[in-house]
């Protein structure tokens, strides 16, 4: 008799353990599989992040980096910045964004902002947003909203 207690105590755990399992992910979006999407690196804060591509406002773009258009992407208004150099730049410059997971201010939209040195001016390798933001204030390079928001979440990146 002892031993179909314990089976039964055994058996009821398990479908507790399931039953909390299922109470934890109450979204139904059916089957993973595992497939490939390309992974870009960009600075934040001196670190290297990591981070997919998957929709942009303008159709150009969308069209360029084989990622989805979406026109509606274009209202967003308040993302955080993700700043993309634009001709001559220090040797391994990156993408530079704003802000990233943990941070009050994340978001996986990004408004792009354009930055673009000053003639005369030696480049030097852009890993902040703080830096381009007083590297401007300085007359050393410009930065330009190219008002295009990109839905580009960070996937890896320190303490994630």
């Amino acid at each position: 008799m002892s031993r179909i207690k314990l089976a039964a105590g055994m058996l009821a755990a398990g479908l507790a353990v399931v039953g909390a399992a299922s109470a934890a992910s109450p979204l139904a979006l059916g089957p993973a599989t595992h497939g490939t999407l390309k992974v870009y690196k960009g600075y934040y804060d001196g670190h290297k992040d990591s981070y997919v591509v998957t929709d942009v406002s303008s159709k150009s773009q969308a069209t360029a980096l084989h990622v989805n258009y979406s026109a509606a992407l274009g209202d967003v208004k308040g993302a955080p910045a993700q700043y993309f150099i634009s001709g001559k730049a220090a040797a391994g410059q990156l993408a530079v964004f704003g802000s990233e997971p943990g941070e009050a201010d994340y978001n996986p939209l990004w408004e792009e902002l354009i930055v673009t040195w000053k003639p005369g001016v030696t480049p030097v390798l852009l890993v902040q947003d703080d830096q381009i933001n007083a590297l401007a204030k300085k007359g050393q390079l410009t930065v330009r909203d190219a008002h295009i928001v990109l839905n580009a979440p960070i996937t890896s990146a320190p303490g994630m």
